[in-house]
């Protein structure tokens, strides 16, 4: 009898269709960028903040994933940015697959910037090659310190790693160089922000990261 890795199977089919992502995004010369973090760490309020500090006439897509509703799609249009809503239906995270279905659907040539925000959740997403150019992982100082250690899977798969709600620092425990001790461990190679994107301190430095890698993006 002959035994089939149904993941593996199911992994292998996502990568080719991500591959297929990563070319269609590199023929548009568009970044894209992966947001993953856990439910309420702050992903739709730093896309708010981001919307509303890029340069003017930059291009921005956003795609949203999540298991219901189009709460979030609707926050980051009220900030001028066009996209489309994905709804899982209870999956855990975005496949490269669903993101194929809402490209087909915008107008990727016409961006500068497409942003996934992916469903909330800091295991799944970080297995799922969607063909994006980054995967940022947001962490949240209301969430405890412990996060790198518990869930390393995305910390090692991760371009930058933001510390978001700084600005509540002075009111918890949280212990920001054990994290990024930890997150060096993991993934040396991982950049770390510290922000608050309510109150907007440190988002210039965020501003700069994106704009450093759609300028090597666009001489790419």
């Amino acid at each position: 009898m002959t035994k089939v890795d149904l993941r593996k199977k199911i992994l292998d089919e996502n990568d080719r269709l991500a591959l297929e992502n990563r070319e269609v995004f590199a023929a548009a010369g568009v970044l894209v960028l992966n947001l993953i973090s856990s439910p309420g760490s702050g992903k739709t309020t730093l896309l708010e903040s981001t919307l509303e500090r890029l340069p003017g006439g930059t291009r921005t897509l956003v795609i949203e994933g999540d298991v219901s509703t189009d709460r979030d799609i609707e926050r980051v249009r009220a900030r001028g940015a066009d996209g489309i809503q994905i709804n899982t239906g209870g999956g855990c995270h975005l496949s490269a697959k669903m993101v194929a279905g809402a490209v087909g659907k915008l107008d990727i040539g016409s961006a500068d910037l497409v942003f996934i925000e992916n469903v909330g959740n800091l295991i799944c997403p970080s297995t799922y090659d969607l063909g994006e150019d980054a995967k940022v992982v947001l962490l949240a100082t209301t969430e405890g310190d412990d996060k790198p250690m518990k869930y390393p899977a995305i910390f090692h798969e991760a371009t930058l790693a933001v510390i978001n709600k700084t600005d509540l620092l002075p009111h918890l425990t949280y212990d920001v160089g054990k994290v990024e001790k930890e997150i060096a461990v993991l993934n040396p190679g991982c950049e770390i922000l510290k922000l608050s994107a309510l109150e907007g301190e440190g988002m210039d430095r965020w501003l700069d990261w994106i704009a450093s890698r759609l300028e090597a993006k666009r001489a790419r």
